[in-house]
């Protein structure tokens, strides 16, 4: 597939007189002035709805019902996502943990879809003086809508505010391993082992079931690295939500409870039916786990960082009542928020890379969950796009998602971009 371009060609510098000094910058200085916090947005109001649906889904061919049909989850809600006010909240306690340890950094936080958006506050950074930038995304796994994809936002942000050469944007890696993602769902799953308990039933009638949000076949192929031997069936993101739930487990079991039998679903799928995505879906798992005589589900959404709305209304909403009218137990393990565990786990983060010091062994397995750890800047073709080229910062071959730009690789270079343009 022939990957398309969707931004224009800048129009070209002009010529500098001969003997000029070069305006392209000396490279950025060393350090970081500030946390990105990099979300994905919601409405925060029901006029914002329709309109922040149309962003999330520009250019895929959402037929409009679809997005109706959404809308109505949101307004059921009031119209109000919680993903902002649990971002506002992550923000300002990631903030307070970095002073606690004694660093001054600023936690700057944009959206990907609504307002603050990202260019935004990349450009009011710019402003400001805060030049060197550290891109924490909210979500915890490899994949290209959960990780790439913010890289291509950094990217764009510095494309269109012609700040390229001027700010540089890195990228924290996903932390899906870390102990403070993993504690609050060991602690969330043990009790919601000891409520079934309390209500009579027993754990060998019991399943648990691990959610994340479905993605296309061929995304999750191509999660993490073929340099990294991720790419196959599943990629880096099936194999890392498998590694947590493993984790989970173990730090129940560790806690002196039976293991219970478990396995991982999908929810919140979207596209058109012919397309491929992961499964099982929740729905049809609980379905079959009635079929075969269970009495009772926890379902632990590991996919996610906060309770926004997906977690809420396909899980809380239509996973409870698929559960309901089988008549089975239904518990909803909560996701980290801002568990001080989880904000302490992201200070950590940032800690290692303001120090420039990356965490121990990357490319080694895990303590936590066994898995491969991931480099601080991505691998080479990492959580390829399959549908269109975007530039993007933070990984080892970023450079070559400009070419055709027209930006001078001085430029590049100075923003942290690495590799080689093509042609």
């Amino acid at each position: 597939m022939t990957a398309g371009r969707v931004l224009s060609d800048p129009a070209p510098p002009e010529e500098a007189p001969l003997g000029a000094v070069s305006d392209v910058p000396a490279p950025l200085r060393a350090g970081y002035d500030a946390v990105l916090l990099a979300g994905f947005g919601g409405p925060e109001g029901p006029d914002d709805v329709m309109p922040f649906l149309r962003n999330v889904t520009r250019g895929r061919g959402i037929p409009e019902e679809r997005l109706i049909e959404v809308s109505r989850h949101y307004l059921a809600l009031g119209g109000i996502s919680p993903i902002n006010a649990q971002n506002r909240d992550l923000q300002g306690a990631l903030a307070a943990e970095l002073v606690n340890r004694g660093r001054a950094t600023p936690v700057l936080w944009g959206n990907r879809n609504w307002d603050p958006y990202l260019a935004d506050v990349i450009r009011d950074a710019h402003r400001d003086g805060l030049i060197r930038l550290l891109g924490l995304a909210t979500s915890a796994y490899s994949s290209y809508s959960s990780c790439r994809q913010y890289r291509e936002d950094f990217g764009m942000a510095l494309s269109a505010g012609d700040l390229v050469g001027d700010v540089r944007i890195d990228k924290v890696a996903p932390y899906h391993h870390r102990a403070g993602f993993v504690a609050p769902f060991v602690d969330g799953t043990a009790a919601a082992l000891r409520a079934a308990a309390g209500a009579g039933i027993e754990i060998a009638d019991l399943e648990i079931v691990f959610t994340t949000h479905s993605v296309p076949l061929v995304m999750a192929d191509t999660s993490g690295s073929a340099d990294l031997g991720d790419h196959g069936p599943g990629g880096a993101y099936v194999a890392q939500h498998l590694s947590v739930a493993r984790a989970v487990i173990d730090g129940v079991t560790a806690q002196g409870g039976d293991a219970p039998s478990w396995q991982l679903a999908y929810q919140s799928r979207s596209g058109p039916p012919s397309v491929p995505w992961l499964e099982p879906d929740i729905n049809d798992v609980i379905d079959d786990l009635a079929a075969a005589g269970r009495s009772g589900v926890i379902v632990v959404p590991i996919g996610f960082v906060s309770d926004h709305v997906e977690v809420i209304w396909d899980l809380d909403n239509e996973a409870a009542e698929s559960a309901a009218t089988h008549h089975l137990f239904f518990a909803r393990v909560g996701t980290p928020g801002t568990d001080p565990r989880f904000v302490s786990a992201l200070a950590d983060l940032v800690e290692e890379r303001l120090d420039d010091r990356s965490e121990a062994g990357p490319g080694s397995p895990d303590p936590v969950t066994g898995i491969r750890r991931r480099p601080d800047f991505c691998a080479a073709g990492c959580c390829v796009n399959s549908r269109v080229t975007r530039p993007t910062t933070a990984a080892v071959d970023s450079a070559a998602d400009w070419t055709g730009l027209g930006v001078d690789p001085a430029r590049l270079s100075a923003s942290g971009i690495r590799g080689t343009v093509r042609g």
